[in-house]
Formats: C-alpha cells, sequence, structure tokens
C-alpha cells in the first residue's frame, strides 16, 4: 500500500526578519515622544540635536583634510641603493626615504617657514680667527639657497672687515655710500646698485675699507640703514666686529632678535665667549643670551684636546642651542665662499644650524616682543 501524503502543518505568519545587511531608515530615527499625528501639530516635535558625552570631540568639516582623506605613496629616495630599487623596478618596490632624507626634509620645512616682517641675527665673537665670517656666510647663503625671499649680510666691522671680499664684488659701494644715496632710495633696485649678490643668492652689504670712515660708523649709521634693509629683505645678517664697546654695538643688540655667538674649540677661544654672555647679561641683553645659538667653528684641521662634551654643556646650560661645524678647507681658504664647494658634512651642518636659527621665527601671534627701537 503506497504511502499516504500528509499536507504540512500551516504555519502562523510572523513579523518579517530583518536583513542585517539592508539599509532600515527607520531604525535609525528617533522615537517621536507624541503620539498625534505630526501632520496636524507640526511645532510638537523635531528631531533634537546631537550631544555625546561630555567635552566629546564633535566632527567637523576640518576632519576632511587632504592628508586625511588621500592616501598619499611613499616619498621616492634621491640616492643610494633605495633610489637604484625604486627605478629598476620602475616604481613597483618602493623602499622609501632614508632617515637622513626624512631629517633634511624637516629642516628645510623649518628653514622654509615665513617670517613675520623682517628678523635680525647678529654674529658676535670678541675673539678674531675663529670663523665668524664664514659663519655668517655660511648660514646666509644656507637660508637664501633654501627660501624664496630676500637675504642680506651687512658688514658692520669697523676694523677692514672682510665679509665683502667673500662674495664675488659686483659693485664698489659699501654702507656709507648706501647711507648717502638713502634720500633716493625708493625701491628695491635702488638698494640692489649697492650690494654683491653670490651664488646661493645671499646679498652682501661690504663694510667700509677707509679705517677713518668706519670708525665714522655709529649706532645711529646702523640703524638708519636697517631702516632702508628691513622694508625689502625679510633675513638680515649682521657681521659684527670684535669689538663690543664698538659705538654701532648699542645699535646692532637692541636691534637684534638673535644672537649667533662664534667660538673656537680651544680653551681661549671658549672663555672669550662666556665672558662675551656675561657682559650681555650684565648689560642687560639677558633676553638675547636666552636665544643665542653657539657655534664652535673647527678652523683647524684635526681633533682638538679640549672636552667637546663639557664645552657644549656649558654653552647649553645658558643658551638655546649650540652646534659644531666641522674643518673645511674651502672655508679655510679665506677666499669667495661657494655652498657646493664644502664637504657634505660642512654643508649638512650648516642646514641644521640654520633650522635651529628658523625655530625661532615669530609665528603670526608673535612669540616673542621683537627688538628694541
Amino acid at each position: 500500500m503506497p504511502p499516504r501524503y500528509n499536507p504540512p502543518v500551516p504555519v502562523e505568519p510572523g513579523p518579517p526578519a530583518v536583513q542585517p545587511d539592508r539599509y532600515q531608515p527607520d531604525r535609525y530615527l528617533p522615537v517621536p515622544p507624541h503620539t498625534e499625528d505630526s501632520r496636524t501639530h507640526p511645532d510638537r516635535w523635531s528631531p533634537q540635536p546631537w550631544s555625546g558625552a561630555p567635552n566629546a570631540y564633535r566632527p567637523n568639516s576640518q576632519d576632511l583634510g587632504a592628508d586625511s582623506l588621500l592616501k598619499r605613496p611613499k616619498r621616492a629616495s634621491n640616492s643610494g641603493w633605495r633610489r637604484g630599487v625604486h627605478r629598476l623596478t620602475g616604481g613597483v618596490i618602493n623602499p622609501g626615504e632614508s632617515t637622513a632624507e626624512e631629517r633634511y626634509r624637516n629642516q628645510v620645512e623649518r628653514i622654509r617657514q615665513p617670517v613675520l616682517g623682517d628678523y635680525r641675527i647678529a654674529f658676535l665673537s670678541l675673539k678674531g680667527g675663529v670663523g665668524k665670517t664664514t659663519t655668517t656666510l655660511g648660514l646666509g647663503s644656507t637660508f637664501a639657497s633654501l627660501r624664496g625671499d630676500c637675504v642680506i649680510a651687512v658688514d658692520a666691522n669697523p676694523d677692514f672687515g672682510t665679509l665683502g671680499e667673500r662674495v664675488p664684488r659686483q659693485t664698489a659701494s659699501t654702507v656709507r655710500d648706501l647711507l648717502a644715496a638713502a634720500p633716493n632710495i625708493r625701491r628695491y633696485s635702488d638698494i640692489r646698485e649697492h650690494t654683491s649678490q653670490a651664488p646661493s643668492r645671499l646679498e652682501v652689504l661690504a663694510g667700509e675699507r677707509d679705517p677713518a670712515a668706519s670708525e665714522m660708523f655709529g649706532e645711529e649709521d646702523y640703524r638708519a640703514v636697517i631702516d632702508m634693509l628691513q622694508v625689502y629683505y625679510n633675513l638680515i645678517l649682521t657681521d659684527c666686529g670684535t669689538g663690543i664697546m664698538h659705538s654701532a654695538m648699542n645699535g646692532v643688540l637692541q636691534l637684534a632678535n638673535a644672537l649667533v655667538l662664534v667660538s673656537s674649540p680651544a680653551v681661549d677661544g671658549a672663555r672669550s665667549a662666556a665672558a662675551t654672555l656675561d657682559w650681555l647679561e650684565l648689560h642687560g641683553y639677558g633676553h638675547l643670551v636666552e636665544r643665542t645659538v653657539v657655534v664652535i667653528s673647527s678652523v683647524r684641521p684635526g681633533s682638538s684636546a679640549v672636552d667637546m662634551n663639557l664645552l657644549q654643556q656649558h654653552f647649553l646650560e645658558r643658551c638655546r642651542a649650540v652646534l659644531v661645524v666641522p674643518f673645511d678647507e674651502h672655508l679655510a681658504e679665506g677666499a669667495v665662499v661657494d655652498l657646493d664647494l664644502l664637504r657634505p658634512q660642512t654643508r649638512s651642518a650648516f642646514v641644521e644650524l640654520a633650522a635651529m636659527v628658523a625655530d625661532d621665527f615669530p609665528a603670526a601671534s608673535g612669540r616673542h616682543s621683537g627688538p628694541q627701537r
């Protein structure tokens, strides 16, 4: 006998199953507090604004920047085996930048930050022959080559300053000639007639070579020169003489935003630099000591018997930063300074020095009150 067919037992219909992968707007709407028809009473209910936990972060349009939305590829290396691998594989394998390249890029970004108005750096040393002028040229050339604005170095040394001799001489004018032409200065090109320009784009205003005329270059003259230069130049570097009591020095210090104090890795050079800081603090320039960068310039080949760690620690406890610039044959020649002829270690040291100095550039809100007038 064939099996008997039993029809399936009917099942009571239940609520529809929720599809987790389908968008259901009703699940996300708030429940109205009243049961009346909102069309009859449109003012009875409106969605409440979002309120998270107290002090919770609330998203805004600033979150949607290019840095957060774009998936940027790693920067390709410009040197070494990393560059070779990237080129040989057609970019399929990109090892990225080395630590040194990332550090250099960070330094350049710091160097290129904008300057509010003009920024004035004075280079000091009570002892001659320690590399003050070469440090002025090295730092100024680095700034000029990596920034897009105008950078100038002024020779305020009354004792036959050689700053003007260390760049290709394009004019015989000096600071005295610029002062004489002051009534006719109307535009940048009027000042450019009195300056010489290095391959790095650093401009130099030479000092007076006549000892009688240079002695007459005093505080009021220096202030008049700065008043003209600050209109057209963002960075103004002043190469001072070794005499801190010279008549122009009071104006140099009062108008400076920061100091670069140059010393040698020798006992007498270190003592002279420390004595300079003592004098500045005793004469009301303690604020400049706090913003001083000490450069220990090696003017002779070979290592020094001086304890460099102890020397650097002494100045770090008094100043903002300390940097050692290694000996370089090109700088020791005493001729025109060309960044392309420096040893890589020396050029890297000047880039680091420029980044250190740039860290003190006043922001748009102003980090410090600036020079006195």
